[in-house]
């Protein structure tokens, strides 16, 4: 393994370790929502409402941005013009708050309507709701789009421990707006907590900045700097491929909710599915993005090709035991995260169907992390946006054909629609890599097959064990079931690949074995 490879795996570790706290205080959020609003209405309107701040962080300072901001300033950083990299994230940072104060000011204004078009099927009481904690969530987005940034200066510098827990602390925020507010205020209760989650997001990295070195980080309208303008170049693309996804997910969320539960019930099942498309595929990808661009920037393509093999290889030893997993535990999983007070076990059975449906595509989701930052790297925006823009309006159209077809057959609607995601999504890696091969001259398909059947084969006899796991406690325990389910499957996969001679499983139990050896003879 080459030096940039044990660098990715090394960052991976790190930001997979952070987002696991991160989904387990994201959960403990979620089991918190379940408690208090189940599958209601009220949640179907804060749900509703987030949309927008949603969206708003992803078109200018969420993905989009990442992707042009990165390697752009990465090529700074490996030309060594620290000089020029700081004025380059001043200028981009200033553009961003000031882009994102003003469209959130304008979408506050215009809540009413906004909220009527993407819930129209909402009562007039929820929608009118849903229009006041859009008001209120539309604080956040300003403050994510200097966080995001943050997040990027500090990754390109190969520091990752902080931009990794950011989401936690998101998370806490909620869950004090959930403990201390919600009791007084109700849902917006919740909706200030998540602004209190945005400022705590952007706290936690500001100590990052103070090692960097000939930091020169400030206010600075520099519109007409050459490189603030090629990432406006590079960032174009990107939002259009962003606004199709988040324009899929307005269209899914308007269907949804003239499904009795329908909203509430896809996003539980999603924040269920992205649990480990987070850890696992995000977090290998925020590791990747960094060390790609900069064999991108030294035009080391030969190194890339076989970085990109290695990391794919990695993303699916993990991805298909977890794909085996959620699809033979996700109704038991569903219990024990969320059945308890105003989730019942018919929340849990409208959960379990679209979660069934998502996990079908975990592979697809997580590959297409991987290989769309191989194409940020090499400056290439507007390859995974086409593809992206195609593969949602795919889905939008699968979207109606499945919800119908879905109802006819005595199975939840809502259902169809993540099935929709799946089947889009999983047409958008084919072509991703296919076009990929092309521009790499190939993919290096010799260092993904070894990894890849051993993997396959190792998933296969987990899921054996898993029926008959699932089989023996029926009716049991959701903590029996599901947690030890979850415990019983993992073991006998790591067992299984390593006995298939696995090279990430023993690499993986290697670096354990050194890191436990570490601490002991620290603590000795």
């Amino acid at each position: 393994m080459d030096t940039s490879q044990r660098q990715i795996n090394r960052a991976a570790i790190t930001v997979m370790a952070a987002f696991l706290l991160s989904n387990l205080t994201g959960l403990a959020r979620q089991i918190l929502i379940a408690d208090a609003f189940g599958t209601s209405r009220a949640l179907d309107a804060f749900n509703t409402a987030q949309r927008i701040p949603d969206l708003l962080f992803n078109l200018v300072a969420g993905g989009a941005l990442a992707s042009a901001f990165v390697p752009a300033f990465t090529g700074f950083l490996t030309r060594t013009d620290r000089a020029g990299a700081w004025r380059l994230a001043s200028g981009v940072m200033t553009l961003a708050a000031l882009s994102l104060a003003v469209i959130s000011a304008l979408a506050a204004a215009l809540a009413p309507a906004i909220i009527g078009l993407i819930g129209a099927g909402l009562p007039p009481t929820e929608q009118a709701l849903a229009a006041g904690l859009l008001r209120v969530l539309l604080l956040a987005p300003t403050i994510f789009g200097v966080s995001g940034l943050l997040m990027g200066i500090l990754n390109a510098h190969q520091h990752f421990l902080l931009p990794a827990l950011a989401p936690t602390f998101y998370w806490l925020g909620m869950i004090t707006g959930l403990l201390l507010w919600v009791p007084a205020y109700g849902i917006y209760g919740l909706a200030w907590g998540a602004v209190l989650g945005a400022g705590l997001h952007l706290a936690v990295q500001l100590p990052g900045l103070r090692g960097l070195p000939e930091r020169r980080l400030r206010p600075a309208f520099s519109w007409s700097d050459p490189a603030v303008r090629e990432v406006l170049r590079l960032m174009g693309p990107r939002l259009l491929g962003v606004a199709a996804v988040q324009l899929n997910f307005l269209v899914n969320t308007a269907l949804a909710t003239f499904l009795p539960g329908g909203a509430s019930a896809l996003d539980y099942a999603w924040r269920i599915f992205t649990m480990p498309q987070v850890i696992i595929a995000q977090g290998i990808a925020i590791a990747a993005l960094p060390a790609f661009s900069a064999m991108a920037a030294r035009g080391e393509i030969n190194a890339m090709r076989t970085s990109l093999a290695d990391t794919l290889r990695l993303v699916l030893f993990l991805t298909l035991p977890a794909t085996v997993g959620l699809l033979l535990l996700g109704q038991p999983v569903t219990a024990l995260f969320f059945q308890r007070g105003s989730f019942d076990a018919a929340s849990t059975a409208l959960v379990a169907w679209p979660l069934a449906c998502y996990t079908l595509g975990l592979v697809s989701h997580s590959v297409v992390e991987i290989v769309a930052r191989a194409y940020y790297a090499l400056k290439d925006t507007w390859t995974p946006v086409w593809v992206g823009a195609a593969a949602m309006g795919l889905n939008i159209l699968l979207n109606f054909a499945l919800a119908d077809g879905f109802t006819r057959l005595g199975w939840p609607a809502h259902a169809g629609l993540a099935l929709a995601n799946t089947l889009a999504t999983t047409g958008e890696m084919v072509v991703l890599a296919w076009l990929m091969r092309r521009r790499l001259d190939g993919l290096a398909l010799t260092r993904i097959w070894p990894g890849l059947w051993r993997a396959a084969l190792a998933a296969a006899g987990m899921g054996a064990g898993l029926l008959v796991w699932s089989s023996q406690t029926a009716g049991a325990s959701p903590w029996l079931a599901g947690l030890g389910g979850v415990a019983a499957g993992a073991g006998l996969f790591w067992l299984s690949a390593y006995a298939l001679r696995s090279p990430e499983a023993r690499q993986f139990t290697d670096l354990a074995l050194r890191r436990l050896s570490g601490l002991l003879k620290r603590t000795g």
